[in-house]
């Protein structure tokens, strides 16, 4: 049986980077994910088109890996970085966006995540592992915050 879990996150924050610092960064996926907590392994499979591997979360007898690949399309005109997900590939689903404004004195970067994770385990678990999946994927994208933000100076 598979319990899926669909996660949607919004974040808006503004740096002391540059815009172009801040797209330089993020439009290039192994810098970017370099500061995503718990990454395995980040695979390039061409084309624009990666595979997150996620570390194991859990205990020895009930643990998750997420899984799953994205392809990624940059505009730096636009000032956006699109990924949409690749079918096929590991357990989860996952799109979302950058978007980068150039404020003058600061950057202002808003982050969409959307994603569908099946989680191989009971439906009868459901009520526990929808929670504790989204909190565990909420407090990596905060983190995943943190680190950039440092990375960028600060926040405005």
């Amino acid at each position: 049986m598979t319990v899926n879990v669909s996660i949607d996150l919004g974040y808006e924050f503004e740096v002391k980077a540059s815009a172009k610092d801040v797209f330089d960064l993020l439009s290039d996926v192994p810098s970017s994910a370099s500061h995503f907590p718990k990454v395995n392994q980040l695979v390039d499979m061409g084309e624009g088109v990666y595979r997150w591997e996620m570390e194991k979360v859990g205990t020895s007898q009930v643990n998750i890996q997420t899984i799953y690949a994205s392809k990624y399309v940059a505009n730096k005109t636009k000032g956006t970085v699109v990924w949409t997900p690749v079918k096929g590939v590991g357990n989860a689903l996952v799109s979302g966006n950058w978007k980068i404004t150039d404020k003058k004195k600061s950057t202002l970067i808003e982050l969409k995540i959307d994603a569908d994770v099946a989680v191989p385990l009971p439906g009868l678990m459901k009520m526990i592992v929808v929670p504790v999946v989204e909190s565990e994927f909420e407090k990596l994208v905060d983190k995943y915050i943190a680190n950039l933000t440092k990375k960028f100076g600060g926040e405005v």
